[in-house]
């Protein structure tokens, strides 16, 4: 049985963009008093956020009083068509179909609901009855690579391929005005966005080799990044600490990653960093000792896509596939709730033998 799990296919999909002014401009400015407005403002400029996509957008409809219950049905009917797209998107790069499938992954923390997006779309992609599922949820931003890593596991053990679908809505979850003049909510309003992005991982060569998944949990810092079900939808906590801790682990995490391959960081060609927002993507920069050009990947995603959570570091990764010349080495990295870091190392043939 071949011992090697590989990334064949990548797809995406994206609800409507908006330009990140139009947005402050068209919604969010009427929303702060006006003393705090310029505040707020400078917030949104300098989130590194160009434009990014909304499946519920403010300026159209407004959902900041809706219900968790009212939020959650509207998941549903946004969320599955958008998984169904980049699904398709996913198999079609990677020549298979969906009923050769078997495992289909998904991860989602914006949405909840049974049955789910994993039986919803196992059932209108034509996957086959007897497809093992498994649903990854609340994890937040760095669930992309636990996910990564369990498809793997299985494309490892039992020599079929798999899919991963990470789907995010965060539009959904737009808090009500007198939760929004915190900080915290300011931040978090300024950076997310909404996505979905499918990857297929398969037995045998022919594209990225997952070599190893890693992690690292600070509990001791527990309450830095919290997602907490409320009743007027989902609210975050961003502690503005969460860069200090990254700092404290990030270089320490990814150094025993590549030694257990024989490798440093220098023998990095590929970088998809989740961006979280732009002093996240200092930090690491700082502490990997990263040139520009190795982060313009990742903080392009964030320009063009703002911070969609899960699937972040998914975009990341197709657009250093997408390069003129791909790298041959990548370290995925993403962070969240924990307070966790996630590194993952993917390999071609090429650099292997």
């Amino acid at each position: 049985m071949n011992n090697e799990a590989t990334v064949a296919g990548v797809g995406t999909a994206l609800p409507p963009a908006v330009v990140q002014g139009e947005l402050w401009d068209g919604y969010f400015a009427r929303h702060y008093p006006a003393e705090r407005r310029a505040l707020v403002k400078r917030i949104f400029e300098n989130s590194g956020v160009r434009t990014r996509q909304a499946a519920v957008s403010p300026m159209l409809e407004d959902v900041s009083d809706w219900s968790t219950e009212r939020r959650m049905r509207r998941y549903q009917v946004e969320a599955v068509p958008l998984g169904k797209e980049a699904v398709g998107r996913a198999l079609t790069d990677a020549g298979i179909s969906a009923d050769e499938l078997g495992l289909f992954a998904v991860c989602s923390c914006t949405g909840y609901a049974t049955p789910g997006l994993d039986i919803l779309l196992a059932r209108d992609l034509g996957m086959s009855p007897s497809v093992r599922r498994l649903f990854v949820g609340h994890m937040g931003c760095y669930a992309a690579l636990p996910g990564l890593g369990s498809v793997a596991d299985y494309v490892v053990a039992q020599g079929r391929p798999a899919l991963l679908l990470c789907a995010e809505l965060t539009s959904l979850h737009l808090q009500p005005a007198a939760a929004r003049l915190d900080m915290q909510q300011i931040v978090s309003h300024a950076l997310f966005a909404d996505a979905a992005a499918a990857v297929v991982v398969t037995p045998g060569s022919g594209g990225y080799a997952v070599r190893e998944v890693a992690a690292i949990t600070d509990t001791t810092t527990a309450d830095h990044m919290t997602w907490e079900v409320t009743d007027l939808g989902f609210r975050m906590g961003l502690s503005p600490r969460v860069p200090a801790v990254l700092k404290a682990h990030v270089r320490r995490m990814v150094d025993d990653l590549l030694a257990r391959h024989g490798l440093t960081v220098a023998d990095v060609d590929g970088w998809a960093v989740h961006p979280g927002g732009p002093k996240i993507l200092n930090v690491v920069q700082e502490q990997l000792g990263l040139d520009d050009a190795a982060m313009a990947p990742s903080r392009d995603v964030l320009a063009t896509y703002g911070n969609c959570s899960s699937p972040t570091v998914l975009l990341a990764l197709d657009a250093l596939r997408r390069l003129p010349e791909p790298p041959q080495r990548i370290v995925m990295l993403a962070f969240g709730p924990g307070l966790t870091l996630y590194g993952t190392l993917l390999e071609t043939s090429t650099v292997t033998g």
